[in-house]
């Protein structure tokens, strides 16, 4: 069984792009990954390009993206929305509406960050390494876990604390 994952922040520029092409990279026929945002930018910041190009990834058809896209009555229906926007900042989460499991896994936004191209790349490496932590947790959940929606729903408020350096469990 395949399942649809979007992720979701407020520009879809960033960390919600990281995700969707680590998701793409690891998932294999598991998992269509997605990305999309509340208010999005229009372009994908370039230091996270650089950053999935660095990391061995495919770039290839990400684009800055509408959540509009994937509601209302001919979208195809996803299983799983994560959010993935900072409320420990007070940044305004989207919320997205249907008949999915919900998870939040907040992370600091790498494309607010100033300062010197070093500073952005390597808040930008940062939040990759935590998604992909984040990630590889989650491709590795039991299948039993997919088949109990509370369980599934624990498991994935549980990967949303995992921070790069913590160990990887499900």
């Amino acid at each position: 069984m395949t399942h649809r994952v979007l992720f979701v922040c407020t520009g879809n520029s960033a960390r919600s792009v990281l995700a969707e092409a680590t998701l793409r990279a690891w998932g294999g026929a598991r998992f269509e990954a997605f990305s999309a945002g509340s208010q999005p930018t229009g372009r994908i910041n370039p230091y996270a390009l650089d950053t999935l190009v660095a990391a061995g990834m495919p770039t290839a058809g990400l684009r800055s993206k509408s959540w509009d896209e994937f509601s209302g009555e001919n979208a195809a229906p996803v299983d799983l929305v994560i959010t993935v926007c900072d409320s420990a900042a007070s940044e305004p989460c989207p919320v997205f509406f249907g008949d999915f499991v919900r998870a939040h896994w907040g992370l600091p936004d790498p494309a607010a960050v100033e300062g010197s191209d070093a500073n952005k790349r390597a808040a930008f490496t940062h939040a990759h390494a935590i998604i992909k932590a984040r990630l590889m947790a989650f491709i590795t959940l039991p299948a039993e876990t997919w088949a109990d929606r509370g369980a599934l729903k624990a498991a994935l408020d549980r990967i949303g604390f995992i921070q790069s350096e913590d160990p990887v469990h499900g």
